[in-house]
């Protein structure tokens, strides 16, 4: 099977940045070619709660009325932190601001504090995922229907209407790794599956348990699109990257920066370029990356000029 071209995404800063810096990162990432840009939907700031943090989908769309190209999403969005339905408008609303541009990325949730800290409903897992395939139900037949009724265990409508329409019908992003049930959940409904990247290591394993559930669900898995969350470490020269790598350990830990050396992306481009080969041929053809660096722009404009040519 031919490899898709690979996508290129982006993190933007949100936890304890200005608004003037994710402004200036939107814009450098969307000139300098590179394919999305991507925030967390967290309403706390990870680790640490008190860190200030934009809330994601303002921020989206804030970015999708200032950028031209690139498309807009999240790593990801949980059910119960807005009610289903009108997560569904507000998408809409923004897929209009940028042109048709939105990915919807979903996922199960896992910060209890934040939602408890909120006043929001945190059952166990397994709850959580019925949820998140209820959200996939309804968000699909809101932007396709005239009307949706629908009883769930956790949404119910009664003839709901989205209007407008999206420009485009958003993609479904569900991120996570769980083998039994959330890869079904996106072998049934995701067209881009994600996995975390604290699992990088383990992306192959992911992978073949979703094209399993593929083969399950009679679903064609060249429909899904198979994505990493990465940490990039890049450097013009060799002793710049290796030191950097060691700087990204020690501030990532086990989240982005465990097995980094063995199983992630860094180097010169050129050792960069071969790491994404490889990657390329365990099934991964999306890289939403986050850029190590206090100004990201500076190893995204190394990235843009050097490694993404190699790719189009």
């Amino acid at each position: 099977m031919t490899m898709p071209k690979p996508h290129f995404g982006v993190t933007l800063p949100q936890i304890k940045r200005s608004w003037q810096e994710a402004r200036d990162t939107a814009i450098a990432i969307d000139r300098a070619g590179f394919d999305s840009v991507w925030v967390c939907d967290h309403l706390y700031g990870i680790p640490f709660p008190n860190l200030p943090i934009f809330e994601a989908w303002t921020e989206l769309a804030a970015v999708a009325a200032i950028t031209e190209r690139v498309e807009l999403g999240t790593l990801v969005t949980p059910p119960y932190f807005r009610h289903t339905a009108v997560f569904a408008k507000q998408l809409a609303t923004i897929d209009h601001v940028s042109g048709g541009r939105t990915i919807c990325g979903l996922g199960a949730g896992w910060f209890d504090a934040e939602f408890r800290g909120y006043g929001l409903e945190f059952p166990p897992i397994g709850k959580r995922l019925v949820a998140l395939e209820e959200m996939c139900i309804v968000l699909k037949r809101m932007w396709t229907e005239e009307t949706v009724t629908f009883r769930g265990e956790h949404v119910t409508l009664d003839a709901a209407m989205c209007e407008p329409k999206p420009l485009r019908k958003p993609r479904i992003l569900i991120g996570g790794g769980g083998e039994k049930v959330l890869l079904r959940i996106a072998a049934e409904h995701a067209d881009i599956w994600n996995n975390m990247g604290v699992a990088q290591s383990e992306f192959r394993k992911k992978y073949e348990a979703l094209l399993k559930h593929c083969d399950a669900v009679k679903r064609d898995p060249s429909e899904i699109v198979a994505s990493q969350q990465c940490l990039v470490v890049i450097a013009e020269t060799e002793d710049e990257a290796t030191a950097a790598l060691g700087k990204a350990q020690k501030i990532y830990g086990g989240h982005l920066g465990g097995a980094l050396e063995t199983n992630g992306i860094w180097g010169t481009p050129s050792r960069v370029i071969d790491c994404i080969e490889r990657a390329r041929a365990s099934g991964c053809s999306m890289f939403v990356i986050e850029f190590f660096g206090r100004d990201t722009t500076v190893p995204a404009k190394i990235f843009a000029e050097h490694v993404l040519p190699a790719f189009r």
